[in-house]
Order: structure tokens, then sequence, then C-alpha cells
């Protein structure tokens, strides 16, 4: 096996990921750009997407990575338009891109045109939490797009299943569609139902092994995942229901696995998102070698007219769920906070698509079930999904930032957010202050004055910093207080750091004695660091 492709896309597509961070352009974006150039570039190996290894070896982690970052609570209050979007929408841009290219392509059967209504109806997860991520959108808004961008893969799957079935002469009808649907959602909720608990239950119970606690942690989206697939159920929605229970739980998990398990999914998130990006534009020789009979001018129609379609249908689709309900029920209105035309339009020119649809596009077969006839327009379907999906990235990609300025969405109140922070801390440390009193009162927990003292020092020091934050910054630097502390505490660990490698360098102490001294000093800092960052 040539592990030397697989190292050049991840290495590549890292280091541009990396250098795009240092540009105003999304970083999707140029990873996509990248990909189209090195497509073409010789000696760079073909990057066939293999369906095979994306659904199941990629989408799992970059499900759970999205859905442990989502809150559950933020995503149960919103479920009306997260379902509206996740299911109601996937289902009517299948049926109108669909009905659309069965109208304009000659000799396309209905069904094949449904197959790419449903490969290009389900927005990105990775593209949508990127892009929403890099923006600093309003927290509704986000909530909203990465709920939708959890769920409706699975929506689009079942779809595409029914549709292809239809397609190969299997016989298919509305009915039986539905009742797969209903299978594959239901399953796959029930599946991450039954797996939530006792994974967290494993998880709780792995004390003081954070390595085996984060080991099982990369091994749960893929668990999830092909249990579910296992009794025809869906995949996706396994993964994100175990996922959202596991972050809505991840305070009753050790500290340290708390913090490996941020950094590790981190850099998994990062390596995949980077390389998935790139393997996009890496398609193009792919999708156009097996254009075939389809001429170049009459395929570049079709993909203008199917991306223009993908673009209405979500707008057409958009307003009136906006809308509709809040006229129609009046609990709505009550229960939901108001809204303009501004959110409605950015929710629906962010509609960017993503590998999941090209993965579902190469999955398509080759013939029809039972006969060595060719799938209907099956390289045509490929070339419309390529060019649905690179024409959403970027002109969507590019024109979503301006956009928002332009609208000039409310900001996020960073004031008001460091006061309920520091609100929050203020009523935890003092809970925490008393408890401390209760146990000094026990003689088991005698402690002389001086560490006594320290302890209420650092309980007084986190209750303090975050209202410093809020405070006057220093004349000279600029600096609040809590800047400037927690910059000598740098300052000194740093300098408490040189004196022990210097001591090991000398041999006055031995390099296992430097590591754990060291990782005291890694951890405060850490600690400085969050604070910081927070």
């Amino acid at each position: 096996m040539d592990v030397m492709p697989l190292l050049l896309l991840v290495a590549g597509s890292a280091a541009v990921a990396g250098a795009a961070r240092r540009t105003p352009v999304p970083v999707p974006l140029l990873l996509v750009a990248a990909g189209l150039a090195a497509a073409y570039i010789p000696g760079v190996p073909d990057y066939t997407l293999d369906p095979h290894i994306v659904l199941p070896l990629l989408l799992p982690p970059l499900l759970h990575t999205a859905a442990l970052e989502s809150s559950y609570l933020d995503l149960r209050a919103n479920l009306r338009p997260v379902a509206l979007l996740s299911v109601g929408y996937v289902l009517f841009a299948t049926v109108a891109v669909g009905y659309v290219a069965y109208l304009m392509i000659p000799d396309l059967p209905l069904a094949a045109a449904l197959v790419l209504g449903a490969v290009v109806a389900p927005p990105d997860a990775v593209a949508a939490t990127a892009i929403a991520r890099r923006l600093g959108l309003p927290s509704r808004i986000t909530t909203i797009l990465q709920g939708e961008s959890l769920v409706n893969d699975a929506t689009a799957i079942t779809a595409y299943k029914v549709a292809v079935a239809a397609a190969a002469g299997v016989g298919a009808t509305w009915t039986d569609g539905i009742r797969e649907f209903a299978v594959a959602a239901l399953g796959g909720i029930g599946v991450g139902a039954v797996l939530m608990i006792p994974l967290h239950w494993l998880r709780c119970r792995l004390r003081d092994a954070p390595l085996l606690e984060n080991t099982l942690s990369l091994l749960i989206p893929f668990v999830a995942y092909q249990v579910a697939e296992e009794f025809g159920a869906s995949g996706v929605l396994a993964v994100v229901v175990v996922a959202l229970y596991l972050g809505h739980r991840s305070w009753q998990v050790d500290f340290e696995t708390r913090l490996q398990e941020e950094a590790v999914w981190k850099m998994v998130s990062f390596v995949l998102e980077s390389s998935v990006f790139a393997l996009i534009g890496l398609q193009l020789p792919v999708v156009l070698r097996g254009l075939g009979e389809f001429g170049g001018g009459e395929a570049v129609w079709y993909a203008v007219i199917v991306f223009v379609v993908v673009v209405l249908a979500r707008f057409v689709w958009v307003f009136p769920a906006t809308f509709v309900p809040r006229v129609l029920s009046e609990r709505i209105r009550n229960r939901e906070p108001g809204t303009n035309w501004k959110a409605p339009v950015i929710v629906g020119w962010a509609g960017m698509r993503g590998v999941v649809s090209l993965a579902i596009a190469f999955s398509i077969p080759v013939t029809v079930h039972g006969s060595d006839e060719g799938f209907p327009a099956r390289n045509l379907v490929l070339f419309l999904t390529f060019t649905t999906v690179i024409g959403t990235l970027v002109v969507q990609g590019l024109t979503l930032p301006p956009l928002i300025r332009a609208l000039r969405l409310p900001q996020r109140d960073v004031r008001a957010e460091t006061l309920a922070e520091a609100q929050a801390q203020n009523e935890a440390s003092r809970a925490a202050e008393q408890r401390l009193d209760e146990m000094l009162e026990d003689p088991r927990n005698a402690l002389p004055g001086p560490l006594a003292d320290r302890l209420r020092t650092v309980l007084e020091r986190r209750r303090n910093a975050v209202w410093e934050r809020l405070g006057t910054a220093n004349e000279v630097t600029g600096e609040s207080a809590d800047a400037t502390y927690r910059r000598l505490a740098r300052e000194m660990i740093d300098a408490e750091r040189k004196v022990f490698v210097q001591m090991r360098d000398e041999r006055r102490i031995d390099d296992e004695m430097m590591r754990v001294l060291l990782k005291r000093l890694d951890l405060e800092e850490a600690a400085a660091y969050r604070e910081g960052a927070d």
C-alpha cells in the first residue's frame, strides 16, 4: 500500500490551511482552490473520492466534533427551525432540483433526476461550521445552521437510497420511501439513545486513565455509525445523538481527560477538514474524464441552471418556513424571539455544499440492478454535483462575509457576556468558599494557616479575574490588570522553565525529573492561557 499520496494530501492541505488563516479569505475556499490547482500539476497522483472511505471513516468524526461543540439546550430551543431545514428543506430541494433537471435534460428519467436532487440537497456540516465560526454570526443563526448540518445528511442519504432504488428498477414507491425514512430516522435516534448512556458511564469510570478515555473518545463516532448502519438505521443520527449527550455531560469527566480530549479533537478536526476541502478540488480531473458523451458547453449550461435552482430553492423554502409558522401560531410567536428579513437572508445564502454530496454522488451504482445497462446519466450527475459544490463554496463563501457586513446584523455584546461570566464566577466562588470553610472545620482537614490562605487567595484570584477584564486599561500598555497579571505569570513560569533545563544540561537533575517539573509548569501556564482565551 502506497501511503505517500495520503501523506502528501494531509501535509499539503495542512500547510495551505495554516497559511489561509493569515488571510481574510475563508479557509475552505483556499483549500478548494489549491486542490483545483494541484490537480493539474505534473506528478500529483489521482485522488478519486471513495464513498466507502468518506461516509464511514471521515463523516463520523466530523459530525462528532461538530456535535460536541454544539449546545443541546440551544438545539432543543430551536428544534422547529432546525427540523424544517434539516428534513423539510432537504426533501423540498430534492424534488425541486430533480424535477427541473428532469425537464431540462433530454432522456433523463425522473428517478435519476431525483437522485441528483438528493445528492445536492444537503448543505455541508463542515462548511457551515467553518464559515459560521469565522464570521461570528449571531448565536441563534449559528445554532440553526449547525443543527441543520448535523441532521440533513441523514435525510439526504435516505432520499438518495429511495431514488436510486427507483432509478435502478427495484420498484420503490412513496410508501417505501416514507417507511425507509422513518426506519432510518427513528432507528438512528434509538441506537444513539441506547449507546450514549453506557458510553458515558464507561468514560466516567475510567478515572485516572485519560489515555484510555481519549482512545475511547476517538472510537465512539465510528462505533455509533457502524452499529446503526448494521441495523439499517441512520449512522449519522446515531453519531449526533451520542455526541450531543456526551458534550452535554462532559463536565462529569475527569479534568485531564477534558483537556486532552479537546486538544485531540481539535487536531483531528483540523486535519480532516483541511483534507476534505482539498479533496473536493482534486476531483476535477476525475469528474471531467467521466463526462463522456455530454458536450462541454451543454454540461456547463446544465451546471449553471442546477446551481441557480439550488440557490433559489433554499430561499423559496427558508422565507415561508421562517414567517408562516409565526403568523399561524401565537405559541410560536411567544416562545421564539422576534426576527426580521435579515436572518432568513443569511440562512438562505449560507447553504454551501461539500464533500458529503460528492461522496454520495460517487456511490451511485455504475450499472442498473440486475443488468449491464449503465446507470442513467451517472457521469453527468457527478459533474453537476461537483460544479454545484464548487459554485456554492466559491460564490456563496466569498460573498457571505460582505453580505453579513452590509446587513449589519447585531454583533455579540462582549461586555454583557463578560458581565454574565463574572456574575456566574462570583456565585460559584462563594459556594466554593462556603464549602472550604465547612471542610476546614473538620479536624481531618486541618491545614497550616499559610496553606489555607493560599486556597482562599486562588479562589479570590479566580473570582476577580473576570471582573478585571471589565476594568480600565493600563495607561502605558493598554492592558487590563488581568492581562498584565497573566503576562507576568507567564514570564515567571518561563524563567523557572529555563532554570530546570539548565539544571538538566548541567546534570544536576535527570530528564525524568525535569519532565515532571515541566509538566507542573505546563499545567499552570495552560490555566493562565485558558483564562485569557476565555
